[in-house]
């Protein structure tokens, strides 16, 4: 069984739709006590840092999460949750979780860094011109050698993005996949039972599915067999 972490600043509708498409049973809850005896945890979210901390805080997730991380529980981040993992965020100068050693910067302060120390995988000139947030589609690539949860998605794919503050991750080898975007954005990070995605794979179509897919298969197997 999935548990969706349900805590007022969760794209939680669309992540239900993505694992009904799927056959997959889930449950979405408030409460760390009706989710804390599921298999797995979806921990999805949108808009701001230190409002979504402040939640977590109040429901008992910020705790909850951390004993579920450290006891080697699945856990798959998505977007604002593939930040707050981390330790700290530039979005209102606030303590995250913890969970994964690193930090959550906005585009333009590492920007201006590459374009001071030259040190862009695009041209810093280029990432003047883009935009934030970054938001639409965009191709990714494979890194330290993946995830399992890739099987069955091509190199290159499309996946959707919308964010202004990007993964700065203390470990490099724990980012498995990342898009270009003025310079090079974490995808994909993963360390031990936790994995978190900046895209928003409910909202990327087939391949998107197929990660979530992937993440929940284990309950589709049982639905055949039964």
């Amino acid at each position: 069984m999935t548990g969706i972490v349900d805590y007022n600043a969760g794209n939680i509708k669309s992540v239900e739709r993505a694992l009904a498409s799927l056959g997959a049973p889930y449950i979405r809850s408030s409460s760390p006590l009706e989710i804390e005896k599921c298999d797995r945890l979806i921990f999805p979210g949108v808009g701001e840092a230190a409002y979504a901390m402040e939640q977590l805080k109040l429901t008992g997730f910020d705790s909850f999460l951390r004993d579920w991380a450290a006891a080697g529980k699945r856990l798959l981040g998505i977007c604002l949750g593939s930040q707050i993992i981390f330790e700290r965020s530039e979005e209102g100068d606030v303590e995250c979780l913890g969970i994964l050693k690193g930090s959550i910067r906005h585009f333009k302060s590492v920007w201006s860094e590459l374009e001071a120390f030259s040190q862009s995988v695009a041209s810093p000139m280029q990432a003047i011109s883009l935009k934030v947030p970054h938001m639409g589609w965009n191709d990714v690539s494979f890194a330290n050698g993946g995830s399992s949860l890739f099987s069955g998605v091509g190199e290159k794919s499309d996946f959707y993005f919308v964010h202004s503050y990007l993964i700065q991750p203390t470990d490099e080898t724990i980012v498995k996949a990342y898009a270009e975007y003025g310079c090079r954005v974490p995808a994909c990070v993963e360390c031990g039972s936790v994995t978190a995605f900046q895209f928003h794979p409910e909202k990327s179509g087939e391949n998107g599915l197929r990660f979530l897919k992937n993440f929940v298969k284990d309950d589709l197997t049982e639905g055949r067999n039964a």
